[in-house]
């Protein structure tokens, strides 16, 4: 069974560090062939304030990983997870 992974983003955005880490983040996942839906919270405010509600911080920027409703994480916890080889767990995903 599968997990629908969501991965909060923005288009707009002047920050070299959301957009370096959106695009490290999304290449993570597509080199460990992780599927995942992608939200722009620029198109809507009301995008932002759900993300930043299903976060529990009311001040998280993209990008921010989910699985279904259940908070994952951000991108600076996913890199950890990776550099201490402990993804699977970070994802809560069975080998």
């Amino acid at each position: 069974m599968s997990k629908e992974f969501t991965v909060y983003v923005t288009s707009v955005t002047s920050s070299r560090e959301v957009k370096s880490n959106q695009s490290e983040m999304k290449r993570i996942l597509d080199t460990q062939k992780i599927p995942y839906d992608m939200v722009d919270v620029s198109v809507d405010k009301c995008l932002l304030e759900e993300m930043r509600a299903k976060a529990g911080n009311s001040s998280a920027v993209p990008p921010q990983l989910f699985c279904g409703d259940v908070y994952i994480g951000d991108f600076n916890q996913l890199n950890n997870a990776v550099e201490n080889e402990t993804l699977d767990e970070f994802l809560q995903r069975q080998k």
